[in-house]
């Protein structure tokens, strides 16, 4: 039998007494393991860690007649925010017959009456063509909320359903929600639907809006090149998200063929030197008359002198620019060396991240949302959907916060395909 984690089972609120309105359900007993290949031994999962199977539970705990739910976006904007609001909506009325559901507005400020002011009650009508639009119509907000006052605002409410839509700061905040209405004995089901553009939440092997910021920045990687391509030395230097992980920066890249070097957090660089990025970045210009550049935002911070225990108001490193730094010093390299150079320097972050989803991230979020209705209507709580071996689980939000988030890495496929499609050398030393 495998092995389990403690925090590999899930929180309950109590015994499902009303059945469930589908026919086809999952068994409570169906787990999904954590890993499927193991080095060494080459057994499939023996010995592994194992995840409860997402899906909809023969029974329910709550009666969808009496439940109220609420939802909650915070964090950066990232494409499908509204899908998935939509989505939400739609599997609590259409599958379960909740009767209202409120979207608490302004990110965890919402769940504050001092800051948040009214909920939006959605309905149809709201929530009609939203999945068409970037951004999120209930807005969003970075830092925490005290989390008494949250618990006795939703409880005067009456909401005993909250979807927490965010990243790792916004799943430690729900950890904090669940415990706190534990201790006061509310049952609440707290489930979180994992968000980030950067792609980075483990155990969540594709977070929504990630394969839509990969298609947009492909589209600015194209311009960026045409640009570099048009004159005489030119060079297109193009900021993308990944603040500690360079995924949407090593996709874009594959995705193009047309960029010549990816800087990213995971593979530390110097920028001096005969080995160094601009000794590269010179002599890919010399040979071949213009280069394009993409550089992740939380690349070289330790060229930059950041502080790395500065933390923003969601817990988060606060970053220095990397880009006009590394604008800089090509331009002063280029100039050092008598080389002629057009730089040009693209930085289309917000754009992408306020995009609408694309066609496979719509889909993705439907997917998301559906199976934490699911979740939450059978009194799961304190968990967030994840996504292993492209099968739906509950992860525990405890087990997920103590593990670190998931990080590029070098001697993957991935980064070995930005090497093949770029030919950079796998570092500059």
């Amino acid at each position: 039998m495998p092995v389990l984690h403690d925090h590999v089972i899930v929180p309950t609120l109590g015994a499902c007494r009303y059945p469930a309105p589908l026919q086809a359900t999952v068994p409570e007993a169906a787990r999904v393991p954590a890993e499927i290949l193991q080095a060494g031994e080459g057994a499939v999962g023996a010995d592994s860690a194992s995840f409860e199977l997402a899906g909809p539970r023969p029974r329910l705990f709550f009666d969808p007649a009496r439940t109220r739910a609420g939802i909650v976006t915070c964090g950066g904007l990232c494409p499908g925010l509204n899908n998935v609001i939509r989505s939400l909506f739609l599997a609590l009325r259409h599958t379960y017959g909740v009767p209202e559901v409120l979207g608490f507005c302004g990110g965890y400020r919402g769940l504050d009456p001092r800051y948040g002011g009214e909920p939006l009650v959605l309905t149809p009508e709201r929530v009609r063509d939203i999945h068409h639009l970037g951004g999120t119509i209930l807005g969003t907000s970075r830092g925490p909320v005290d989390v008494g006052v949250a618990i006795e605002h939703l409880m005067r409410r009456q909401v005993s359903v909250l979807f927490t839509v965010g990243g790792d700061g916004t799943q430690r905040g729900a950890h904090a929600l669940h415990r706190e209405a534990a201790r006061r004995g509310y049952p609440l089901a707290v489930v979180g639907v994992p968000k980030t553009i950067d792609n980075d939440i483990c155990f969540v092997s594709r977070t929504f809006g990630y394969l839509t910021a990969v298609e947009e920045a492909a589209r600015v990687l194209a311009g960026a090149h045409a640009e570099a391509h048009s004159v005489a030395n030119g060079i297109s230097l193009v900021k993308l998200m990944g603040r500690q992980a360079g995924f949407i920066a090593a996709g874009a890249a594959i995705a193009s063929q047309d960029v010549n070097f990816v800087l990213v957090p995971e593979v530390p660089f110097v920028l001096e030197g005969p080995h160094g990025f601009l000794a590269a970045l010179e002599r890919r210009v010399r040979a071949r008359g213009h280069a394009v550049v993409v550089v992740a935002e939380g690349a070289g911070q330790d060229l930059l002198g950041t502080d790395p225990t500065a933390r923003d108001a969601s817990g988060n490193p606060v970053l220095g620019d990397i880009g006009p730094v590394l604008r800089g010093r090509i331009a002063a390299h280029c100039a050092s060396v008598a080389l002629p150079v057009v730089l040009r320097y693209f930085d289309p972050s917000y754009v992408i991240r306020s995009r609408p989803a694309n066609a496979e991230d719509a889909i993705l979020c439907d997917f998301y949302a559906r199976h934490a209705v699911h979740a939450a209507m059978a009194g799961k709580t304190d968990l967030v959907i994840g996504l292993v071996h492209d099968v739906f689980v509950h992860v525990p939000i405890a087990l997920l916060l103590e593990r670190q988030p998931k990080r590029l890495a070098p001697e993957g496929m991935i980064w070995q395909g930005v090497l093949a499609t770029t030919g950079q050398p796998a570092r500059f030393a």
